[in-house]
């Protein structure tokens, strides 16, 4: 009894902070989802507190696959194949920032974990993903994710390779038409496999595709431009 005394007067003379019982702490944490698909570079659909919930990255933006004006863009393909490597390679966790949770298509905005290493601030470094749609207070992590931004482009990783293909407003398709060859991969090896059919189509394979594994190549393309523009299209998924 007479600690509480003792208390009470000396947060009457000093002042005492009152933390709320019912203040949320969830922001600060990481709370663990299950992987249920991948959408594209910085999409992706979770199993959240029983639900499933469409995310999108907070802080990044990569080339589209699937839009209804743009299409597939150069660099789509690659942000979403290594998105999917590495949700596939550990736990995968989510982060909410300070503001709203949910976009204007109702997507869940967060940042992604795997194992504790941010996915957002890999695919910027590897030159797969840019900075963009930065609305305060959902900036923890800005800081951070430009300095790795910067790294991918120094390097000219990526986006990076071609002047001009990244923008304040997205990435411009048009600019690669005047490149006879733009390579992709950030670890030196071309990946696509150009094929030829009996009936002498040419079509290219991507490590995700369906038939990547059983195809055997007769060219080999670093991005899928670079096999469109040798006459081959894409193959059947």
């Amino acid at each position: 009894m007479k600690k509480i005394i003792l208390l009470i007067i000396f947060c009457m003379l000093f002042g005492c902070e009152v933390i709320s019982s019912d203040e949320s702490t969830e922001t600060k944490q990481a709370s663990p989802v299950e992987v249920i698909d991948v959408i594209d570079g910085d999409t992706i659909k979770v199993m959240y507190n029983g639900k499933v919930e469409t995310i999108r990255y907070l802080l990044i933006d990569t080339p589209e696959l699937h839009h209804q004006t743009l299409g597939k863009q150069p660099y789509g393909e690659e942000a979403k194949s290594r998105n999917k490597q590495l949700l596939d390679n550990g736990e995968v966790t989510i982060e909410f920032d300070a503001g709203n949770r949910l976009d204007d298509y109702n997507r869940m905005l967060a940042y992604i974990y795997v194992d504790g290493v941010s996915v957002q601030e890999i695919l910027l470094e590897e030159g797969l993903a840019r900075v963009a749609y930065v609305f305060p207070p959902n900036t923890k992590y800005i800081d951070v994710f430009e300095k790795a931004e910067e790294r991918g482009k120094n390097e000219k990783l990526g986006v990076w390779q071609t002047p001009g293909y990244v923008t304040d407003r997205g990435f411009n398709t048009a600019v690669l038409n005047n490149n006879q060859k733009i390579p992709s991969e950030t670890n030196g090896k071309c990946l696509i496999k150009g094929n030829i059919n009996r009936q002498g189509n040419k079509i290219y394979h991507i490590p995700s595709g369906k038939h990547y594994e059983e195809t055997k190549p007769e060219e080999w393309f670093c991005t899928e431009y670079e096999a469109m523009k040798a006459g081959f299209r894409p193959a059947q998924q």
